[in-house]
């Protein structure tokens, strides 16, 4: 008789690669480098025209400040926020990585940026109103809920 065990064939680990970050079909690492007028130029048709208008200094000063945020970051600890209340602040490739704290009307909501981000703008992803949670009744919420006990 023939033996029933499986055929134990070691085959070679395949390693899984980390997924690559690109924006427009163009690595994050060559987008950090590239000047600013060519990333423009990958971005969408409201972003370019705000560029073509010019942009405000405040804007290269929160861009600054997370270059140093990211620049002064210490190995192994938590990386410290930059705050902003420019919600209409368009995401750019230097900005990937680092955590903007965006304000809100009322708080900041700490915002951290990844590579999908890009092209967008920091209000997108700060929320300004706290969503409805539609659950129990409360008293006085309708008519009938006065002839209810409380208790």
């Amino acid at each position: 008789m023939a033996s029933t065990e499986p055929a134990t064939i070691a085959a070679p680990k395949i390693k899984k690669s980390f997924k690559k970050q690109m924006y427009r079909g163009i690595e994050i690492y060559d987008l950090v480098e590239m000047k600013l007028p060519n990333i423009v130029k990958l971005l969408g048709s409201r972003q370019r025209r705000r560029y073509a208008r010019g942009m405000a200094k405040k804007y290269d000063t929160l861009l600054k400040k997370v270059q140093n945020a990211v620049a002064n970051q210490v190995e192994g600890e938590k990386q410290q926020s930059v705050k902003t209340h420019l919600r209409n602040a368009i995401i750019l490739p230097q900005m990937v990585g680092s955590v903007i704290e965006v304000y809100r009307g009322n708080s900041f909501v700490p915002v951290e940026i990844k590579c999908d981000m890009i092209g967008h703008y920091l209000g997108e992803f700060a929320m300004t109103y706290k969503p409805v949670t539609h659950g129990k009744l409360g008293v006085g919420a309708t008519k009938s809920s006065k002839f209810t006990s409380t208790t």
